[in-house]
């Protein structure tokens, strides 16, 4: 590549230290390397939150994390979800945002790709073998070398865009700086207390990268609806552009990497007619005459206003990545329902490498069924899809609602648990939002649950990571086993994806598994929320 005359004096030095030899790896060795490399990130950042009041940058004296809080904390950004059950300024040293927090960001959209690029590898770029046992079909399929393919996109991708966002949002006012931040006095001298210290630090960098690596966790608990994270109306633009800018240039970054053109136009097709329906139901749903006009404002910046708001909170769950620049909670229970099929859905844009990686399961799917539908031997570029790939499938699409489902009604059924804030409907909603939240790897929340506590940070780990890592390996290992088989020629009779009809098949099957698996819980909660609103307004 041309780029590494440029880079090798950067990289060359850290695969010295690592001992990475360059070539490449099996299915066995990649997904060792991708287990390894998440164990060791887990427990170093474990023990820096759990030991930030004895390390240096840390001017405002926090005190150490509490273990629970720290292993859901780590995990959550590990997973690149950045679910906060705490108050980032209040609970976190500058020296745990730079280091567990900003080098996670950084980290785990890196890892989601690395582990697309695999699996594309496998798919497309590997020829069926024949020959030997079926343990050494699966050994021969080449997925590359995980530690290039994390550290490449690293410093010749992400580190310069963060550089260039941080710069633009420092321009436009967001704190940039590791000085404690300072002590006013408030304005209102009738008040109790007469000053207020004003938590700082090297926000810009922090929030560049928590929107484009799909993280989405604030330094701040209030996360973008705070001034002092995205102050402007330009600022919030390029936050969203930054939101939507990674996952869609992975789309095109598959077309070429596989060199099928119309494959990517139908996977870009496919994601930007749900967005696009997405978006007009969010933001029809937050300016419904039926909800009353008072209740458009609340939870909402003056600064942005309802529409700037609704769009964001769309694109924040098409995405995985979870920041706010309004609470959700506080939105129209028809725009918390359009959010929650977002997430469940998953694969609108999704995460970086994630959500593509997503996509395929349901591309996986739809081949199977539609060939079942037109009396074919379920074929996928002339290999079939057989015991082994819908097993596979079958426990990565039914994994999702007995983690979300039974971790909800555990939750509900003993309220004691939740510390909710909300009766009824919208507590519901509250509390499978959370769980739907962690599980997509998504991160934003309806506010209103005590959610610092031993239930909701060990119960959500569980969510975070069966959310993660089944989406991150079952395609995977299903793309190797497609790929040591052989290959027969695409004829007339084969089924053809890379169309409009199918995409349309594709949306439908993604809608059906989304309304059908998840739709009783959805009618306890947003909906039924909304008619009460409705017919209290009556």
């Amino acid at each position: 590549m041309r780029s590494d005359a440029l880079f090798k004096w950067i990289e060359q030095p850290i695969y010295a230290v690592l001992g990475v030899k360059r070539r490449g790896m099996n299915w066995r060795q990649y997904l060792v390397a991708f287990v390894l490399s998440n164990i060791l990130l887990l427990g170093a950042s474990v023990t820096i939150l759990m030991t930030q009041a004895w390390l240096p940058l840390n001017p405002d004296h926090i005190p150490n994390m509490n273990w629970d809080l720290a292993l859901h904390t780590t995990i959550s950004f590990l997973t690149n979800t950045n679910q906060q059950h705490y108050s980032g300024q209040a609970q976190l040293s500058y020296l745990s945002q730079m280091t567990v927090i900003v080098g996670l960001q950084y980290l785990s959209p890196i890892i989601g790709l690395a582990l697309l690029v695999a699996m594309l590898r496998a798919l497309f770029l590997q020829s069926g073998q024949q020959e030997g046992s079926d343990q050494n079909i699966w050994d021969r399929i080449n997925l590359g070398n995980y530690w290039m393919d994390i550290i490449r996109p690293l410093f010749r991708f992400f580190i310069p865009l963060g550089l260039i966002f941080s710069l633009l949002l420092t321009f436009q006012g967001v704190p940039a700086t590791l000085s404690a931040g300072p002590t006013v006095q408030v304005l209102d001298q009738t008040a109790e207390v007469k000053t207020q210290h004003i938590p700082l630090g090297p926000v810009a960098p922090m929030v560049a990268i928590k929107q484009l690596g799909s993280n989405g966790g604030g330094w701040y608990g209030p996360n973008s609806s705070v001034p002092l994270e995205n102050p402007t109306p330009l600022s919030n633009v390029i936050e969203m552009i930054a939101i939507l800018l990674i996952p869609l240039s992975v789309v095109f970054m598959v077309g070429r990497f596989i060199q099928r053109k119309k494959l990517m136009w139908m996977i870009f097709g496919t994601m930007l007619l749900m967005s696009l329906a997405s978006t007009s139901l969010t933001l029809w749903a937050e300016k419904s005459s039926l909800i009353p006009n008072t209740a458009l404002m609340e939870g909402k910046e003056v600064r942005f206003g309802t529409e700037a708001s609704a769009l964001w909170g769309s694109l924040t769950t098409q995405v995985n990545n979870g920041s706010v620049n309004m609470m959700h909670d506080s939105a129209s229970p028809l725009t918390g329902l359009v959010e929650l099929c977002n997430m469940l859905i998953n694969a609108i844009w999704g995460g970086i490498g994630c959500g593509l990686l997503q996509f395929f399961i349901y591309l996986f799917l739809a081949v199977f069924i539609a060939g079942l539908m037109t009396g074919r031997t379920p074929e996928l570029f002339g290999r079939k899809i057989e015991v082994t790939e819908i097993k596979l499938l079958a426990f990565v699409i039914l994994l999702q609602p007995v983690v979300i489902l039974g971790l909800t009604a555990i939750s509900i059924a003993f309220p004691s648990l939740t510390g909710n804030s909300n009766p009824a409907f919208h507590g519901i909603s509250q509390v499978f939002y959370e769980y739907v939240s962690a599980y997509a790897n998504n991160g934003s929340g309806f506010e209103g649950l005590a959610d610092n506590t031993l239930w909701w940070n060990l119960s959500a780990s569980v969510a975070l990571l069966a959310g993660r890592y089944s989406v991150l390996i079952i395609p995977v290992l299903i793309a190797v086993s497609l790929a040591t088989k052989p290959q027969a020629t695409e004829s007339k009779g084969s089924l053809h994806i890379e169309s409009p009809t199918f995409a349309l098949t594709l949306i439908g099957i993604v809608l059906i598994l989304t309304l059908l698996q998840f739709m009783p819980v959805l009618v306890i909660g947003p909906i039924a929320d909304y008619l009460s609103v409705l017919s209290v307004k009556v």
